[in-house]
């Protein structure tokens, strides 16, 4: 795969990650986070008004673009610059050792397919983790910018959820912690896990308890959703660190819970209310493999 073309010339792009990093040289994590989405989704939208091609990974629908790339440059050279002690693992390629036992878990453009097509329901996101991203010990927060939007949702362990400063609630707090048949499970099924029997047996005796489902295409931004209690649950399988741990940060500090659980060959993520995610998380259990 090539790498696609960017209307931006590499020399622009250094001037804004460097002033950047000037104006931001004193900032804590939580506020350095909260600017870098921001800036990093700001990037991407200018980057696709201007005209962007399109590359594809391993399908039509998993796609990359110049400014996933840009965004995640950016996002990298900054941390590098100002957090030079922590690591770094983004969705297109950046990888850098953590020397201070914490990463930074970075997905510019969190929806890609999406933002080719001109829809709005994309971000840009990531997270802050002490230990093994893929299992990590500790996340410290998540921060999802998204554009079209022009809000940012921000938490995790060390922050309560907020959105745009103002505190979400609490998931676990009376009429929030709504049980599936009263609220939405969101998520993500590929067409090649509909058609395959295991997978879709699994996935269909979650959905029947819930009162209706809706799939969009951005994990963070979904996340971002329930932890604001628009949906009450969601589920997807094999989700890749970038992808789950800025929007668990948000989950989990507006009070909701999140497990992971393996059935049908396949590792579940699941995050919502305990309500929801107790009932999933039996549901999961019981269809075979579920530990």
């Amino acid at each position: 795969m090539t790498s696609p073309t960017s209307p931006i010339p590499a020399e622009a792009l250094q001037a804004i990650t460097k002033t950047f990093i000037i104006a931001h040289d004193r900032d804590d994590d939580a506020a350095l986070a909260q600017a870098l989405v921001y800036n990093a989704g700001r990037l991407a939208w200018r980057m696709r008004e201007a005209g962007l091609t399109t590359e594809y990974k391993t399908s039509v629908s998993d796609v990359v673009t110049a400014a996933d790339n840009a965004a995640e440059q950016f996002i990298a050279e900054t941390l590098h610059t100002l957090r030079p002690e922590d690591g770094l693992l983004g969705e297109e390629g950046t990888s850098a050792s953590s020397h201070s036992g914490r990463t930074w878990v970075i997905d510019p453009v969190d929806g890609t397919y999406n933002f080719t097509t001109g829809s709005d329901y994309w971000c840009s996101a990531l997270s802050l983790v002490e230990g093994d991203p893929d299992d990590p010990d500790l996340i410290h927060f998540g921060a999802v910018h998204r554009p079209a939007m022009g809000y940012t949702w921000f938490g995790g362990a060390d922050f309560p959820t907020s959105l745009d400063g103002r505190p979400v609630g609490r998931l676990d707090d009376g009429g929030r912690n709504l049980a599936p048949a009263a609220t939405c499970l969101g998520g993500y099924l590929h067409p090649t896990d509909i058609a395959d029997p295991t997978v879709n047996e699994v996935y269909t005796s979650v959905v029947r308890e819930f009162a209706t489902v809706r799939w969009n295409g951005s994990a963070s931004v979904d996340l971002g959703n329930v932890s604001q209690g628009n949906n009450g649950c969601w589920m997807q399988h094999s989700v890749l660190p970038w992808d789950l741990l800025p929007g668990r940060a948000l989950v989990e500090g507006a009070g909701g819970q999140v497990e992971r659980v393996t059935a049908g060959g396949k590792l579940w993520s699941v995050a919502g209310t305990p309500a929801s995610v107790g009932r999933v998380v039996e549901i999961l259990r019981s269809a075979g493999d579920g530990s």
